[in-house]
């Protein structure tokens, strides 16, 4: 009763902002908007139903339709509502999560949205996450960043810099090793988190493009490039970078590794820095970077899970789809929904503001401005999910056993080919 309660004062927070996005409304709508969404979790659902009331006082004569569905029926429902009964308006995910709904015809091509300049200028970023066979097909409501979150005491101690290259990067382990600390705790219990590792090395060795091109299965995993890739990341198991038995703890499991002065850094997404603050951490003992360049002639692209809407191809109301979507990424709404009170990450608008969070700040200059790279969804969205399972089996396997290499490779190669036909 507690959660229900203060999901309808969020909401109702949220609503009473409605007239400052009236003002600048200049098209009249009216029909039936239908919306299927699945932030069905309660601070989510406020924000949903919070645009909604906005988005309503602004068109009074449109009718809006707002059906929230549990988050992982939706992920079984989607195509099936998409085929029969599509709504106007629909939740979903961004890059390769998206494919199946684009290549079925499912979604509608919003590319005339994306010529517009307050989008394509504002939402540059996020433009690569959006876009498959050079079309768009949905807009970004939220993401957050992922980087180096450390004990910047640590740091401090020791005489290290935030790293900018490669080198520094290396060097700054190696003092903290010769000092009695791990550089980068880690918990491949679950294997996913080798596959922000696998990531960063791959998009910082060969860059985005060609990442993206590996995670839609139209490039060998056995070839050079992945293997400079693999060569890099050994540099690190050979030191001793991250901590011994990661195979046995969750992503959690490893955080008190951090905490307790053991390890000095976690490449992580911004969910971390809640429970790191919670287990003792002060704010001047935590800090961010950038995970740093390591061949200077890729541009830096992110890790950003970024959460979408997207008009189906059988909506029957879509001028005012594609008004709501206008918006959903406007710079006001963005900050709204992304405060601290609401969503609590990091809107996808390069004009909006962002809560007083110092990791929550850095992130948003590092995604706005610093990542002319492109924004990747995290391995396990860019890739197909049979592909993910396998390759981050084989991401935990190269961590314990780097001789192994080529096998695992072989392996990856194979399901490639099965795969993707």
């Amino acid at each position: 009763m507690q959660s229900i309660m203060k999901a309808s004062v969020a909401a109702l927070a949220l609503a009473v902002a409605a007239p400052a996005f009236a003002a600048s409304h200049s098209e009249k709508l009216s029909g039936d908007l239908v919306i299927f969404s699945d932030m069905s979790n309660p601070a989510p659902r406020a924000v949903m139903e919070g645009m909604v009331e906005r988005f309503g006082a602004m068109h009074p004569d449109l009718n809006i339709e707002l059906t929230v569905i549990d988050r992982e029926a939706y992920k079984t429902q989607i195509r099936n509502f998409l085929s029969a009964n599509p709504p106007d308006v629909a939740n979903w995910y961004a890059a390769n999560r998206m494919r199946p709904y684009v290549s079925a015809g499912l979604f509608e091509d919003i590319s005339d949205l994306w010529a517009e300049p307050e989008i394509a200028d504002n939402l540059a970023s996020t433009k690569g996450a959006m876009t498959l066979d050079g079309k768009q097909w949905g807009v970004p409501y939220t993401y957050y960043q992922w980087g180096v979150y450390y004990r910047e005491d640590l740091y401090d101690q020791y005489g290290l810099e935030e790293p900018a290259d490669w080198e520094t990067f290396k060097s700054n382990c190696q003092t903290l090793l010769d000092n009695g600390v791990k550089c980068f705790t880690i918990g491949t219990k679950f294997l996913w988190t080798a596959g922000g590792w696998f990531d960063y090395l791959n998009m910082r060795t060969n860059g985005y493009d060609f990442h993206m091109a590996l995670t839609n299965g139209q490039v060998a995993w056995d070839s050079d490039e992945v293997r400079a890739t693999f060569a890099n990341w050994r540099e690190l198991i050979d030191m001793g970078a991250f901590i011994d038995n990661h195979q046995s703890y969750s992503w959690q499991e490893a955080l008190p590794f951090m905490v307790n002065g053991d390890a000095a850094a976690y490449l992580m997404g911004n969910f971390a820095v809640a429970p790191l603050r919670e287990a003792g951490l002060a704010d001047d003992q935590l800090d961010f970077y950038q995970f740093p360049a390591i061949n200077p002639d890729v541009e830096l692209a992110e890790d950003a899970p970024t959460d979408t809407f997207h008009i189906p191809a059988g909506a029957q109301n879509k001028e005012a789809a594609k008004a709501f979507l206008r918006f959903v990424v406007s710079a006001d709404n963005q900050s709204l929904i992304n405060a601290g009170d609401a969503l609590g990450q990091l809107p996808v608008n390069a004009s909006s503001s962002v809560d007083d969070d110092e990791m929550l700040n850095q992130g948003f200059e590092m995604l706005s401005s610093n990542s002319p790279g492109g924004v990747a969804q995290f391995f396990d969205r860019d890739a197909p999910a049979e592909m993910a399972a396998i390759a981050m089996e084989g991401f935990q396997e190269f961590m314990v056993f780097p001789d192994n290499l080529d096998d695992i490779l072989a392996r990856l190669e194979q399901a490639r080919g099965r795969i993707y036909k």
